[in-house]
């Protein structure tokens, strides 16, 4: 099978953080990833830091740099545009691409709003493309553990579920220059929108969507400090954004879910308490229980060998616990916690399984914009 020649939007040279670096780079310049893709071009705010990109990071010169995303939607040696900006520049610069009829991939969140999100996912349904959103930890080897187990009535039908989740950074009264966005709700991309609305998906991808449900959420801390890394200068902002969220309500029955189980989650923007768990998942069920648990959070989508994330089981009957075990895919080994996730939908993507393995597109994240959406606005 041929390569698929893709595009990259957000591969800059001069970034401080880059999910196109970390998330994505990893696994298409591995050996594996080169066999079966073929970056051919980039598009950054202009020509020229398109071409510093490709010359940093080496791409090699028949790398195309662009500067505009109806220039790079004109470009026939296009299969797939992979779209890893602020999310408040996904919808212009992924648009064009998608009237073109190309294979989209754009990290989470879609769009700054619902109305763009829903927009998207309607044109990606018109052109008849495939989509592909970043909600990767649905083929997170952990997660697939924990769906493997339900599925197989390890604890038999789902009574109830609770989470709690803590993010280790942030909380405070202060956040740097380059994360000052997450304290204008507008712009899409803060911490409810994006470690939230990861944590919520991967929740309902193992057990179902609400059929009804209710939230709660508090801007704690609106009083803001942004401060220079650099130059130590700080301005105040008022933060519009929620630093708590909090959402309860009744799943959907299922073959592993019983009818009017329960689903509680709870979230908080800062660190948890001393000595607490940051995240802790638990399923009940009619014969036992799972815990899941990660000191460093709820992005268990970006899990490191070095801070495991344990999978437990209480078995009702005979008062054990016991640990299952579950694994990376050798090659999923070789690269770093950022990029095995988004290596796998990779793979997915060019073996053709996408849909069958529940990869999450524009149809499903427009779901998940929609629970967003009703959610604040409660």
């Amino acid at each position: 099978m041929a390569r698929i020649r893709l595009a990259l939007i957000g591969l800059s040279q001069s970034a401080k953080t880059s999910w196109a670096r970390d998330g994505h780079l990893p696994y298409l310049l591995s050996e594996r990833g080169r066999e079966r893709y073929k970056i051919a071009a980039l598009l950054n705010s202009s020509e020229e830091a398109a071409q510093r990109a490709i010359d940093h990071y080496e791409l090699g010169a028949d790398v195309a740099a662009y500067g505009s995303p109806q220039a790079l939607a004109e470009d026939p040696n296009i299969d797939l545009v992979v779209c890893t900006t602020r999310v408040d520049v996904h919808y212009g610069t992924i648009r064009p691409s998608l009237e073109a009829g190309k294979s989209a991939f754009v990290e989470w969140p879609l769009a700054e709003s619902l109305q763009r999100a829903s927009e998207l996912a309607d044109l990606a349904r018109e052109r008849h493309v495939r989509t592909i959103v970043g909600l990767q930890a649905r083929v997170a080897p952990v997660v697939l553990k924990i769906k493997e187990l339900l599925e197989a009535g390890t604890i038999g039908q789902v009574l109830s579920s609770d989470v709690s989740a803590a993010t280790p950074l942030g909380g405070g009264d202060s956040i740097s220059e380059g994360l000052a966005y997450f304290m204008d709700k507008k712009v899409g991309g803060n911490a409810v929108t994006i470690a939230f609305g990861h944590t919520i998906d991967y929740v309902h991808f193992v057990l179902g969507e609400y059929a009804s449900s209710q939230a709660h959420w508090q801007i704690q801390r609106p009083n803001q400090t942004i401060v220079n890394r650099e130059t130590g200068a700080k301005r105040l902002i008022i933060s519009d954004v929620p630093d708590l969220v909090s959402l309860h309500g009744t799943l959907q029955p299922s073959r592993y879910v019983a009818e009017g189980a329960s689903l509680v989650v709870h979230f908080r923007s800062g660190p948890p308490f001393p000595g607490t768990t940051a995240f802790a998942w638990t399923i009940t069920g009619q014969k036992g229980e799972i815990r899941v648990s990660s000191e460093r959070g709820p992005s268990i989508q970006v899990a490191a060998d070095d801070v495991p994330v344990p999978i437990e089981v209480h078995d009702f009957a005979t008062g054990e616990v016991k640990q299952v075990e579950w694994t990376w895919e050798e090659w999923q080994g070789t690269l770093s916690a950022r990029g095995r996730n988004i290596g796998k939908v990779y793979d997915l993507l060019y073996e053709g399984r996408v849909e069958k393995s529940g990869v999450a597109n524009f149809e499903t994240a427009a779901v998940r914009h929609r629970q967003l959406n009703a959610m604040l606005s409660q």
